[in-house]
């Protein structure tokens, strides 16, 4: 809430912030956020984690970006593709499907080429552990996998084999986007203070 005490708080901090978003953010409550929080535009000032689901963030992601990016405000984007697309099985396991993981970030990476702008980062809830709490992925996890090696006390996380199929994926991502776009970071020159 732009008039709520979080953001009063947060709008004192020296510190960077970071701002999660869903995929019912609109431009205008992002722009007015992102004013209140950092007035003077602060390079690294402010850190925007998309959470907006794999069937929902080709489309709500630009509006936002153009937002944030039509006064010159430089910010991170960073997308979280976990938490948009945690469903329940019908056995009760809360879990994630791999290919709506890699569907959310493909599409974070499509926008961002399509905007011109910069992908800055990902959030992913992982453990090297041969766990069985997200399914799909390279191992072909189904539902009924699940109670197999179900440990998490919070949140399903991609196992190891689940991981490293990411990480290549974002590898392949970043390295494809770095040939056609310029890195706003190299660009950035820092100002005696």
């Amino acid at each position: 809430q732009l008039d709520g005490a979080h953001v009063e708080y947060a709008r004192h901090l020296r510190n960077p912030i970071g701002i999660k978003i869903g995929p019912n953010t609109s431009a205008d409550d992002i722009g007015a956020l992102v004013d209140r929080l950092d007035p003077d535009h602060e390079p690294g000032r402010l850190t925007i984690i998309t959470r907006m689901g794999a069937g929902r963030i080709r489309e709500a992601l630009p509006p936002v970006i153009e937002a944030v990016e039509s006064g010159g405000r430089k910010v991170a984007w960073v997308c979280d593709p976990m938490h948009g697309n945690t469903f329940e099985t019908a056995t009760g396991y809360k879990t994630r499907a791999f290919s709506q993981v890699a569907d959310e970030l493909n599409g974070f990476f499509d926008v961002h080429e399509a905007l011109g702008t910069w992908p800055g980062g990902v959030h992913i809830e992982l453990t090297g552990d041969d766990v069985t709490e997200c399914v799909g992925g390279v191992g072909d996890l189904a539902e009924a996998d699940l109670a197999n090696r179900y440990e998490t006390a919070c949140d399903p996380r991609l196992n190891r084999n689940q991981s490293l199929e990411l990480a290549f994926l974002i590898a392949d991502r970043l390295t494809s986007g770095r040939i056609r776009r310029v890195n706003p970071v190299q660009e950035f020159q820092a100002e005696d203070f």
